[in-house]
């Protein structure tokens, strides 16, 4: 258990002791100077300097100046999460060029348009655009890109909180106009219901309609050929009767002087008959005289005989044309009979032959026949037209019965519609929300981030140099061991030469070592502990696992230096180093490397001591830890047991040993 002469010499002067302490306070390079620079560097990024650009020109939205873009640099401003230095966009691109400034963040003119755009037809995501520069400093790239993300998320859930709150407005007052337009939907399906009944009454009205129009059509056919039969019949009666009033109004007679006239043919047809009856002779020479009498007054000078001489005449037609034959006994008294009675008619003013007669000579019976024939044939014209217009009209019934039938139908239709979307919209109304302010800006902020992130890590580690700590603590024994062995020998010769067993000559060498690691151990869980603020699950554990590191540490590199000798040792051990740093996974996940170094992974002894260490630090402890002491404990043993081996094999001396190829 003697320290030995190897560890006496250096007790001895200044230097010597000097050396000594440097040995135990080396691994501090590593497991505290490089813990206390890496201790927290995120804490740190508010010390970052970044350009922030607003470019933002503001929108007019619903009726209000919407500045997203002043909102948003006033909460990156006031976060205080970067140092933040609001410049142009000029000197935003000359700051992160020359480095002034890591990288920048820039808002868009179009920032709010953009964000109202959703209230809007045409819907676009708003942007905010990070510039990074590696070539100012690559962590700090990595530094801005998980800041950008983390100021996307902050932004998304203020901006995406109004747009849903725009949003979720619209949908309260479409929920009030679903229950305005339920009520009018209920009105219209009453009116509708109302508008079905006067349909189906039209319907029915309009068939009615339909057979009077057919009966009226057949009527009016009726009418028409009627018409046209009397048309007919008074052109046929009246057209002589014109001729006849024609003549009569030639002869331009006075009633009174046919009064006058009259009564001297009363007369005349008195004497006239008279003489017949004395001369008692044939009818032919009767027709005779009366045909010379009628001659001799149509051919008098006085215009009065003569008129009444042609009237005479005609009446003489007409006498002949009823039968009456003046030649005769009972003609001639029928004769005189008549005469009288025409002397009577014609002699009073008021009668009706003597009226007739006055119509008849003065042209007012003729206007009357010629107004009515003209009223008949205007009255069989009118009976045609209105034939052909109900023609027409029963035709346009028949399309109006027909369209009356579809519009009742189609109203039953549409009742049915309006009740299903009356009853719909009521639906509708009452499955959209009615909020609340205070609801809706409640709804509208879950709305707007509908996952939240809820992280919960079981061991977590506070800080980054606490994650890094298993990691480091390790490389610094590591290095403080490979420090020990240039200052000791790995094996010593007076042991060998003196004959002792290899076991013991190993200790010999080891032992000094182990007291000088664990010195280190101490000295540097003291200055973490206390001066970085390295806080361990188990603090006791992790210096008793870290003694463990240590002593394994030592004795593998022990080993190195007595098997392969110091010089080749010492290259070996170096190489080592390089291998355990790159497969242990003690900065990345072993996954994230290349393949060849995850196969060394679960060979590399750094390997369990991170995993230990882990489990010391931040707590969790399972079989990990257990495996770890168990490896380290047998790879201590299997190095001693080398190293042994090599203390044996030792005691010859050849040329190769006393001169040796390499020096160190």
């Amino acid at each position: 258990m003697s320290l030995g002469t190897d560890v006496k010499r250096y007790s001895r002067g200044a230097l010597p002791r000097i050396a000594i302490i440097t040995v135990v306070l080396m691994p501090l390079l590593y497991g505290a100077m490089y813990l206390w620079a890496f201790w927290n560097p995120f804490s740190e990024v508010d010390k970052v300097p970044v350009a922030l650009v607003n470019e933002d020109r503001g929108v007019q939205a619903q009726g209000e100046l919407l500045q997203a873009g002043d909102q948003v640099a006033s909460a990156l401003m006031k976060s205080g999460q970067l140092d933040l230095h609001q410049t142009s966009a000029a000197e935003a691109a000359k700051g992160v060029a020359s480095g002034d400034y890591y990288f920048s963040i820039t808002l868009p003119e179009d920032f709010s348009a953009d964000v109202a755009s959703p209230s809007g037809g045409d819907p676009q995501q708003a942007k905010i655009r990070f510039t990074f520069n590696d070539a100012n400093n690559y962590l700090a790239t990595v530094i801005g890109q998980n800041a950008s993300r983390e100021v996307l998320n902050q932004v998304n859930a203020s901006i995406g909180q109004r747009t849903v709150g725009t949003v979720l407005t619209g949908l309260t007052d479409a929920g009030a106009g679903l229950v305005q337009a339920a009520d009018g939907a209920d009105q219209l399906a009453t009116g509708i219901t109302t508008a079905n009944d006067g349909a189906r009454e039209l319907a029915t009205g309009s068939r009615a309609l339909a057979t009077g129009l057919d009966t009226a059509r057949d009527g009016s056919a009726q009418l028409a050929a009627g018409t046209q039969r009397l048309d007919t019949a008074v052109d046929t009666a009246i057209d002589p009767l014109i001729d006849v009033l024609d003549r009569v109004g030639d002869l331009r007679l006075d009633p009174d002087r046919v009064g006058q006239a009259a009564q001297r043919l009363s007369g005349a047809v008195r004497s006239t008959t008279d003489r017949i009856a004395a001369l008692n002779v044939d009818q032919a020479q009767a027709a005779a005289i009366v045909n010379q009498a009628v001659g001799f007054l149509r051919n008098n000078p006085d215009p009065a005989v003569r008129d009444t001489g042609e009237f005479l005449a005609g009446a003489q037609g007409l006498l002949q044309s009823q039968g009456v034959d003046p030649t005769t006994d009972a003609g001639l008294i029928r004769l005189r009979d008549s005469a009288t009675d025409l002397e009577n008619e014609l002699g009073d003013p008021n009668s009706t032959l003597r009226t007739f007669l006055t119509r008849a000579l003065n042209g007012g019976l003729r206007a009357d026949v010629v107004a009515l024939r003209n009223g008949v044939d205007q009255l069989n014209t009118g009976a045609k037209q209105l034939n052909s217009g109900l023609v027409q009209l029963a035709a346009g019934g028949d399309r109006i019965s027909q369209g009356a039938g579809q519009l009742a139908d189609g109203t039953d239709r549409l009742e049915a519609g309006s009740r299903e979307l009356a009853t719909k919209l009521r639906e509708g109304s009452t499955q959209v929300p009615s909020w609340t302010p205070a609801q809706r800006t409640q709804v509208a902020h879950t709305l707007s981030a509908p996952v939240a992130l809820e992280q919960v890590n079981d061991n977590p580690a506070p800080t980054f140099g606490t994650g890094f700590a298993p990691f480091f603590l390790p490389l610094a024994l590591f290095i403080g061991a490979l420090i020990v062995w240039m200052l000791l020998t790995p094996l010593q010769s007076r042991p060998i030469v003196n004959g002792l067993g290899a076991l013991r000559v190993v200790l010999a060498s080891y032992w000094p070592g182990l007291v000088i690691v664990a010195c280190q151990v101490l000295v540097m869980y003291v200055v973490v502990h206390f001066g970085v603020g390295l806080n361990a699950k188990y603090p006791v554990a992790t210096v008793a696992f870290l003694s463990l590191v240590a002593a394994t540490f030592l004795a593998l590199i022990q080993m190195f230096n007595a098997v392969f000798g110091v010089a080749v040792g010492r290259v070996i051990t170096l190489a080592f180093l390089m291998l355990q740093l790159v497969s242990a996974g003690g900065i990345y996940p072993v996954e994230t490397t290349a393949k060849p170094f995850q196969i060394i992974h679960p060979f590399d002894p750094m390997t369990y001591a991170v995993n230990g260490l882990r489990q010391l630090t931040v707590g969790g402890i399972d079989s990990r830890l257990w495996i770890a002491i168990a490896v380290l404990v047998g790879l201590l043993a299997a190095s001693l047991a080398a190293s042994s081996w090599a203390a044996r094999r030792n005691r010859q001396y050849t040329m190769q040993r006393l001169h040796p190829p390499i020096e160190v």
